[in-house]
């Protein structure tokens, strides 16, 4: 669950039009594809993942009818607010800063911790060279220990910073490093960091309507237990 960084004040107008009935509409829902498991681009060209199979059965619950928009992490909140989509599912840490400019739902993931990759476990964190994604708290964290972070557009390049020696380690989500672990030698640290809250989807300010009832949907999977289920099959967090 990534934690995005964002300016407020360029975000303060919504371009959002409230969803007076919306069954029957189509609803369509923006994600990352670039951060497996929680989401990513399969052989076949679709968006696949645990956010995939969670917006499916959401929408199923709820009865809408859904379709799936890909955009860069960097502009995500943005182009939500622009009306190119009206929810975002991309591993999104519920933040104080993001409240200011959209609305949540209720988390459908506990808070995933952060770990560090490196090519050694004996990586001097303080003196060398951490990589990040750009505009996430985890890049926030490290300048503000005072250690020195480079920041990357996409997750992959982070890691790709490490191998190359450009980096001595990365710090991202744990979920996510996971599926890096032996790649070329990296490894994963003992050290692991507690940044943000559990995982939302986003909308806008002006689709309440909307956002309750994809709340009520996430609320009813983890009552019948179908989220712990598929929280459990991806690896993504804790179970509730």
């Amino acid at each position: 669950m990534k934690k995005l960084i964002l300016s407020t004040a360029a975000l303060a107008v919504s371009a959002g039009v409230a969803f007076a009935d919306n069954h029957g509409k189509t609803v369509r829902l923006g994600t990352e594809g670039a951060y497996a498991p929680w989401n990513f681009v399969n052989d076949a060209g679709e968006i696949d993942g645990f956010e995939r199979e969670l917006g499916d059965e959401l929408c199923k619950r709820a009865e809408l009818t859904c379709e799936w928009v890909k955009n860069e992490w960097d502009t995500i909140i943005p182009n939500l607010v622009s009306g190119n989509y009206d929810a975002i599912i991309a591993g999104m840490s519920i933040t104080d800063e993001r409240d200011e400019v959209i609305d949540f739902t209720q988390p459908y993931t506990p808070p995933d911790p952060s770990a560090y990759l490196a090519m050694s476990p004996d990586v001097d964190l303080e003196n060398g060279v951490i990589a990040a994604q750009a505009t996430t708290i985890q890049a926030a964290f490290v300048a503000e220990q005072g250690w020195t972070v480079v920041e990357f557009p996409t997750p992959e390049e982070t890691v790709a910073a490490v191998k190359s020696g450009e980096a001595d380690a990365v710090l991202a989500d744990k979920s996510f490093l996971d599926t890096m672990v032996g790649s070329d030698g990296l490894v994963m640290l003992e050290r692991m960091e507690a940044i943000g809250g559990g995982v939302g989807m986003g909308f806008r300010e002006s689709d309440a309507e909307l956002r309750d009832m994809f709340d009520a949907a996430i609320q009813s999977m983890k009552d019948d237990g179908t989220l712990n289920e598929m929280i459990a099959k991806w690896e993504v967090a804790s179970q509730w």
